[in-house]
């Protein structure tokens, strides 16, 4: 009787143990899960905030406004459907706080406008696709319009580097072009003589 208690016993300890051992390998397990839960989440906030940051320097070479001085020869419109000193909505997002703004018109000047692609002088990323420059702000433009894929020098500093690089233009358009002042829906801040908005751009201001 006595060898079999102390049997007993010695199984029912066994399995206590067993059972002890199981328990903490559970809790081992789910504390790593935790922790790697935790290490994710904290990459993908470290990795949007990247982002963030970097839609952020994107922005930060554009010169929003200008002194509202135009390329020498700039031919002023004659009969814009924009007259300088009326108003217009802005229907573009050259950069943020733009589209949809209200825009007073500043000048208003018939002329070739082009979008182009280019590498930066100061050796950012490229840029593609930039609206607008417009034909005075190329180098050695003559009275003919550059031509979609035409290699050219250009002569702007709408944003940093942009001066003095070398382009390739995407699209050309001979249109009416706007010099505009408008407020920046998401700074409130003032921006003048920014430059270019086209007519395709500006729709009338409801009444």
């Amino acid at each position: 009787m006595f060898k079999f208690e102390t049997k007993k016993t010695v199984v029912v300890s066994i399995v206590t143990i067993f059972l002890l051992v199981l328990g903490a390998c559970g809790n081992a397990a789910k504390e790593n899960s935790e922790n790697m839960d935790g290490t994710d989440d904290g990459n993908m906030d470290m990795s949007n905030s990247a982002a963030n940051n970097d839609s952020s320097n994107n922005m930060d070479g554009m010169n929003h406004g200008g002194s509202g001085e135009v390329p020498e020869g700039l031919q002023k419109a004659d009969n814009p459907t924009y007259q300088v000193g009326s108003k217009a909505i802005i229907n573009a997002e050259h950069m943020e706080g733009m589209n949809g703004a209200e825009a007073t018109i500043s000048g208003a000047y018939d002329t070739t406008v082009y979008s182009v692609s280019y590498t930066p002088t100061n050796g950012g990323e490229r840029v593609e696709d930039h609206k607008w420059v417009i034909h005075g702000e190329i180098e050695k433009a003559s009275d003919e319009p550059f031509k979609v894929g035409d290699e050219v020098v250009l002569n702007a500093d709408h944003i940093d580097g942009m001066d003095g690089a070398t382009a390739i233009i995407d699209k050309a358009e001979q249109t009416t072009i706007y010099m505009v002042d408008y407020i920046d829906t998401v700074t409130g801040e003032e921006v003048t003589n920014h430059q270019w908005v086209t007519e395709s751009e500006l729709s009338p201001v409801e009444k």
